[in-house]
């Protein structure tokens, strides 16, 4: 028996399916992710926190645009898909500004002030794990305290999804958007 890591095929141990149930579904589909979690009853409770609920204190593009550079980042293109065809349109993010989450530069033309340095920050994050001297000033001026722990939380929690979702191979999801090309 192989402990490589896959996706759980149902039918479910009850424990695991009780838990899944509480995962959401795209048009009824149960994504290969959460299937992929579902090699721990403990990871499906504990392992990625939901940020995905309306009670975020982000915005909905903000929050997008977190976690598609986040994913972009650590070249995951399984969620980087989900999230594009799932969250894009309804977060307002154009075509260029979808494919500059993974191809360009914070300082693109295609970004707000804010949003730079925003993406700005989720680099410094995702490479070094903390924001430069200089940085920090901008990053709290520009976030509320819950706000930039929301920003925190979701580097973190998508890092975990992009380690998870690589290490299981898993493919783009049908209906998933595709890394454009760098």
């Amino acid at each position: 028996m192989s402990n490589r890591l896959v996706p759980v095929e149902p039918p479910y141990p009850a424990e695991i399916e009780s838990l899944l149930a509480r995962y959401p579904r795209q048009d009824g589909y149960l994504l290969s992710l959460f299937r992929t979690f579902a090699n721990s009853a403990r990871f499906l409770q504990r392992g990625v926190p939901n940020l995905l609920d309306p009670e975020s204190p982000l915005a909905l593009r903000d929050r997008e645009i977190v976690i598609l550079r986040v994913t972009a980042n650590f070249g995951c293109e399984y969620e980087w898909g989900v999230h594009v065809a799932i969250f894009a349109r309804a977060a307002k993010l154009s075509e260029d500004q979808i494919a500059a989450t993974r191809c360009s530069g914070p300082e693109t033309g295609t970004w707000t002030p804010k949003e730079q340095r925003l993406i700005a920050s989720v680099d410094a994050f995702c490479r070094q794990g903390a924001l430069a001297a200089g940085t920090v000033d901008a990053f709290t001026e520009d976030w509320t305290q819950a706000q930039q722990l929301e920003i925190l939380a979701l580097c973190g929690a998508y890092h975990t999804v992009s380690l998870v979702a690589r290490l299981a191979a898993l493919p783009p999801e049908p209906f998933a958007a595709r890394f454009p090309p760098v």
